[in-house]
């Protein structure tokens, strides 16, 4: 058996469009829930070291919630075209200044207003030998959002049957533009309250540092004698006591970016990517918003792994080029394994 596939209506939008729920098993139980809207992961179910199911990402009960919310949130979304900030929403390509919506303060922030979260993909599914696969495709038109050029998306979710939730990002234009897709799952895997039980590992010597609107000021520093030092995994309620976290950190070439495991449940997750960046976001922002279940989530309810380049890359000529021109192929790979401890 190479898993299972079930598909059933979860709401309709406000413009009446139908949204369907898709569940991913694989052979091991393992769930991943996802919709076509937003390519939102609503749920992920592993088993804790005690046998138990734990639901580990934050999120809503209806769609009615992710339409009214998710602006703010982002509750399991497809993040783009552009994910985290470009500042004061401006890039150049060759010659042309683009303005984007501005939807954080001075800036535009994944994807703006009207960014992939929002947006409902065409599906189809599949059952691999590998395991269960959702494939998520969109069109987004030239000048959507103040973005150059058609830029045909897909974005494939593939549950295998070692635990692994693989994450593949696929997309050609036909006019030059910046790309920078990734996913924006809040993950607590201890299933409930705060994340200040979680220990977490990031293989980075380097981070960007921010200014006071959470921009890159264009510096590539040490992590060493910082907050940001977590080359040996640290328990990050002690850290959070210290400083709130969201930034980018420089991914050393290693196997594996980052390790995160939960003391009460015992589930680990590995975090591997092929892009050069990581946010890690604390949930700074969750203000006792009433989530799934009725469960509160508060400051540091969850954290965020966003695989990535750089935020402000197109204004930045030291970062990582994100321009992607004809005739070339975006294609980026993101990879959550999960594990148990004894």
């Amino acid at each position: 058996m190479f898993g299972k596939i079930t598909k059933e209506l979860f709401g309709k939008t406000q413009i009446e469009t139908p949204v369907f729920q898709y569940t991913l098993e694989n052979k091991n139980g393992m769930i991943v829930k996802a919709l076509n809207y937003g390519g939102i992961i609503t749920n992920i179910w592993v088993k804790d070291k005690f046998g138990k199911y734990v639901d580990v990402v934050l999120g809503f009960d209806s769609l009615e919630e992710y339409e009214k919310l998710n602006h703010k949130y982002y509750f399991g979304a497809v993040i783009g075209r552009y994910a985290n900030r470009i500042k004061n929403g401006q890039f150049k390509i060759d010659d042309t200044i683009y303005q984007l919506a501005l939807n954080d303060g001075k800036n535009s922030l994944h994807g703006g207003i009207g960014g992939f979260h929002t947006k409902i993909f065409k599906t189809s599914t599949e059952i691999t030998p590998y395991g269960p696969k959702l494939n998520l495709k969109y069109l987004s038109h030239d000048g959507e959002e103040g973005f150059p050029g058609n830029l045909l998306v897909n974005v494939i979710y593939t549950l295998t049957n070692n635990n692994e939730l693989i994450i593949e990002y696929i997309a050609q234009t036909d006019k030059p533009t910046v790309v920078n897709l990734t996913q924006h799952s809040y993950f607590n895997l201890s299933g409930k309250g705060c994340i200040y039980d979680h220990k977490i590992q990031i293989n980075a010597d380097l981070y960007t540092p921010v200014d006071e609107n959470l921009v890159p000021t264009g510096e590539i520093v040490p992590v060493e004698n910082t907050p940001y030092d977590f080359k040996q995994p640290k328990n990050l309620g002690k850290m959070l006591e210290k400083i709130d976290y969201d930034v980018n950190f420089v991914l050393n070439k290693s196997k594996i970016a980052t390790v995160v495991s939960s003391l009460e449940t015992g589930i680990k997750l590995e975090v591997s990517t092929t892009k050069p960046g990581i946010q890690l976001y604390t949930g700074n922002f969750l203000d006792n918003i009433i989530g799934k279940s009725g469960n509160v989530y508060k400051k540091h309810s969850g954290l965020c792994l966003e695989t990535q380049y750089f935020p402000d890359s197109p204004n930045k000529k030291n970062f990582p080029n994100v321009i992607l021109k004809k005739g070339d192929i975006y294609y980026h790979k993101t990879t959550f394994k999960f594990t148990v401890e004894q």
